[in-house]
């Protein structure tokens, strides 16, 4: 006699099947799975035969800065999807060359992203909340005046130009 898995298909199979679904996603497993899941379809699916067009400097800034966040936060599942659909180079960008191209000087440590900073500076700016931020105005060279502003945490500087 052969037995296939639908012949399993018992309230007693169902609710064992229901525990283990559950022990997997309370561990977080389930969501690593699903990620490594969504990582290789879009591998599989990926037409290597056509080019595809560079990647924008923005974009390439803006995928950095998500790369750095992700990396924190431990997200590597989300963050092995951006890399494999953004075509990010696998080379992380430098940070400081990051700072230089976005205009920031970072007084925080260099594994917190610069996302958080950015953040930070732009929702305590608007709340007129600001404790740490230095913001210097580079088009307005006589003055020499710097505005103190706070942030929470970490520190950036806004050059504007």
């Amino acid at each position: 006699m052969r037995t296939t898995i639908s012949s399993f298909s018992s309230p007693a199979m169902n609710d064992l099947t229901a525990a283990i679904k559950e022990t997997l996603e309370n561990g977080g497993v389930m969501n690593d799975l699903r990620g490594k899941v969504r990582a290789e379809i879009f591998r599989a699916l990926e037409d290597t035969t056509l080019e595809r067009p560079k990647l924008p400097s923005d974009n390439l800034l803006i995928n950095e800065l998500i790369r750095e966040y992700l990396t924190f936060n431990n997200y590597q599942n989300t963050l092995s999807v951006l890399m494999q659909e953004s075509r990010q180079p696998h080379q992380k960008l430098d940070r400081n060359f990051l700072c230089s191209e976005l205009h920031v000087k970072s007084t925080s440590s260099p594994d917190t992203p610069l996302l958080y900073g950015l953040v930070s500076h732009f929702t305590d700016q608007h709340s007129n909340n600001c404790n740490d931020v230095k913001e210097t105005d580079l088009g307005d060279e006589e003055s020499g005046e710097e505005e103190e502003v706070n942030l929470r945490q970490p520190e950036v500087t806004i050059i504007r130009k």
